[in-house]
């Protein structure tokens, strides 16, 4: 067996089912589940329509590229989305479709890290496990960043010594964070990419909550933003993962996609021709209705603004929480032990949500993710209210 399996923690969830095991929810109250971000609104009916009108393409075999027509939809999206100059993205050579950004996030680790030079991957702390069991499996070491408030929940990358930069193989980045909801500035990511330049590493930017924010106005720029700003035009050293789970409610449609430098996905692809991953061609199909379409994702938001609105209203009065950059997650201190008020709130009041420091790692006796816990407002309006209305009361009887 391989023997870095050994290395790998239990997932947030096993720690959490572990947690709430062994003892017995409020009878008189239903369950409400602020746990698992699994996006609850309604798919759009387009997509499944796509879907459902080339189930005849199960008969033909994928190719791991991708048909052009995905790539072009992807492409097109990026220029809208992120400004990026017509022309930049060359769909068959800087995109690449993936089957959701956990896999993506996963064997892209595999593709880039070089075992023999005792490499880091760099990722923020509290983070998406991923990155850990990567790295783990690629061979590399993890080296986790402390995202704080004093730092808007940001690592504070002017701290990192260049000895991690010169050891670092990917820096992975999520903004908006999982679970912080914290955006960073594109000034930040210019900062990052000359750092990668200097030190020859890879940025790999999860992106698949960026869809999710608050001002219909202003957009959150992103990593190619950040490449357009300094007229990168060949994305060198810059990679970006994108997903239809979040931005679509589309969770079940595995379907995502990676975009940026062109050697390294050259170099992707042909792991992932031995992976055996492509998508089906229905998926694709479907996926193609989806990037060409804003309006669904509009509407998304508006139903998450309304949950950020009503919930904060609720919980902001009796707990240290604030309204994050963007995604569906709150990050509230509870001003002591995280798994112990987890615990409590779901005997007390039958609502389920997430240790903050099942989310993070302690580095030198100090986890990050202590004292906070993670809210995932994934259920429908009425519930999230129900919920908060019972985190409220349970604060309150404390």
């Amino acid at each position: 067996m391989n023997n870095a399996l050994q290395q790998l923690q239990p997932y947030p969830f096993e720690k959490l089912r572990a947690l709430l095991g062994s003892v017995t929810p409020n009878p008189d109250k239903n369950a409400i589940a602020l746990s698992i971000g699994e996006p609850k609104h309604t798919s759009p009916a387009f997509v499944a329509k796509a879907l459902a009108d080339n189930l005849d393409q199960m008969a033909v075999y994928p190719t791991t590229a991708g048909i052009p027509a995905l790539r072009e939809a992807i492409a097109k999206w990026c220029e809208r989305r992120f400004n990026v100059p017509e022309g930049w993205l060359d769909a068959g050579k800087h995109v690449l479709p993936v089957n959701g950004t956990r896999e993506a996030l996963f064997a892209f680790t595999q593709t880039v890290v070089n075992r023999s030079d005792d490499g880091l991957v760099v990722s923020p702390n509290p983070f998406y496990q991923i990155y850990e069991g990567a790295a783990f499996l690629a061979g590399a070491k993890p080296h986790y960043l402390p995202c704080l408030a004093e730092h808007g929940f940001n690592p504070d990358f002017d701290a990192v010594p260049a000895d991690t930069w010169k050891r670092c193989q990917i820096l992975f980045l999520c903004s908006p964070g999982n679970p912080t909801g914290a955006l960073i500035p594109v000034e930040t990511l210019k900062k990052l990419i000359a750092l990668a330049d200097e030190h020859d590493f890879v940025i790999a930017a999860d992106e698949c909550y960026s869809e999710l924010y608050f001002d219909e106005g202003t957009p959150p720029p992103g990593l190619l933003s950040a490449c357009v700003e300094l007229g990168r035009k060949d994305f060198k050293r810059c990679v970006v993962f994108h997903s239809l789970s979040k931005r679509s409610n589309l969770p079940g449609l595995r379907s995502g996609f990676v975009a940026g430098d062109a050697d390294i996905l050259k170099a992707f692809l042909l792991y992932r021709t031995y992976h055996g991953c492509a998508m089906p061609v229905q998926t694709q199909l479907a996926s193609i209705a989806a990037w060409n379409d804003e309006e669904h994702v509009r509407a998304n938001r508006t139903l998450y603004r309304e949950k950020f609105d009503a919930v904060l209203d609720i919980l902001s009065p009796v707990m240290d929480v604030q309204r994050p950059d963007g995604g569906f997650y709150l990050w509230p201190s509870v001003g002591g032990d995280d798994a112990q008020f987890c615990r409590d709130l779901f005997v007390n009041e039958h609502v389920t949500v997430v240790p903050g420091s099942y989310l993070s790692r302690d580095v030198d006796g100090f986890n990050p993710g202590a004292g906070r816990v993670r809210m995932a407002l994934v259920a429908p309006l009425a519930e999230c209210v129900e919920a908060a209305e019972r985190i409220r009361e349970f604060i309150r009887n404390r």
